[in-house]
């Protein structure tokens, strides 16, 4: 996600590679890079990170939640130039690379984790968190309690299948003697985890449906989509109460997308508008982004016309989502 050497650009209309932009330089240090889940639609993060990249930035920490923290780990082991190389491995993934059935260990889950533990190996990645250039922590949840588990040492593999371990999906992870599963069941946007690590700014990347404004759609009397309806809400208003609580101690610098369909869960084939849109838009809008303290900053404007800088009020959070 950091540094700038070696990006390709993805059209000749983006920016190449500089300093970064002012508002970027005066962020107050140290400045984290938040990364939310959104599984496969963490094609998204691949485009933004594209766009960090061109400009130069680079940050003093990196933390996140199931797909984003591979894709934030990734970032902080390779800060010359992560976003090429999750370009072309995300735009070749298929669902069963990923989500592999069969030869289960057990009966916690759906799918095994081997999938997952070659796209690791894949990666180049060190064995331990310690040992990665830009400090990083992944979340996870601890199943036992539901408290966050911030996995900011120790062995780095097992920290990332534990940040990704989907409840019912993939296996859960027993680690220091807790068992932890996807950290995005609690923190799907783990900003209050920045904070807590001591960052003074955060920018901040947030996919999906569940991370965009929500029109009061009343879903089809079906079960399933009742069902999918209320987790989309408890989703949205636990990443905007999040953002809202850290935005008023903080600058909190949410770079948007561009995305207005986003492709189902498990359908890899959309990867590279995913990656090429969230380029663009999150591009432009870092060009024209001023701070001015503590806030929530974020492109409000429909994808088609440049982002228009929004620093938000305080908002309580039973405004939040209306």
């Amino acid at each position: 996600m950091t540094g700038g050497k070696g990006s390709r650009p993805l059209s000749s209309s983006e920016p190449p590679g500089g300093p970064a932009p002012a508002a970027l330089r005066t962020l107050p240090r140290p400045v984290a890079v938040v990364v939310g889940a959104g599984g496969v639609l963490g094609a998204a993060h691949v485009g933004v990170g594209y766009a960090l990249e061109q400009r130069g930035f680079v940050p003093d920490m990196i933390i996140g939640t199931s797909v984003g923290a591979l894709i934030g780990a990734i970032g902080a082991a390779h800060p010359d130039g992560a976003a090429p190389w999750l370009d072309h491995v995300w735009t070749q993934l298929r669902r069963r690379e990923v989500y592999p059935l069969g030869y289960l260990s057990s009966r916690a889950s759906l799918f095994t984790d081997r999938g997952l533990r070659r796209l690791i190996a894949r990666a180049g990645l060190p064995s331990r968190i310690e040992q990665l250039a830009v400090p990083f922590t992944a979340v996870a949840m601890d199943l036992g309690s539901g408290a966050p588990a911030l996995l900011n040492h120790g062995d780095l593999e097992s920290a990332l299948l534990a940040s990704a371990a989907i409840p019912g999906i993939l296996p859960p992870v027993d680690r220091e003697g807790r068992t932890l599963v996807d950290g995005g069941v609690i923190a799907y946007v783990p900003v209050l985890a920045a904070l807590q690590a001591g960052a003074a700014s955060m920018v901040v990347l947030s996919t999906g449906p569940e991370s965009s404004p929500l029109s009061p759609t009343i879903p089809r009397r079906r079960a399933s989509a009742i069902a999918a309806r209320a987790g989309l809400l408890l989703m949205h208003h636990q990443i905007e109460r999040d953002l809202h609580e850290v935005s008023q101690h903080i600058p909190t610098v949410v770079l948007p997308t561009g995305i207005e369909a986003w492709p189902a869960p498990w359908d890899f084939g959309h990867s590279q508008r995913l990656i090429s849109t969230a380029s663009r838009t999150a591009g432009r809008f870092l060009d024209g982004l001023r701070i001015s303290g503590p806030g929530l900053y974020r492109g409000d404007d429909p994808p088609a016309t440049p982002a228009v800088l929004h620093k938000a009020r305080n908002t309580s959070v039973s405004e939040v989502g209306r």
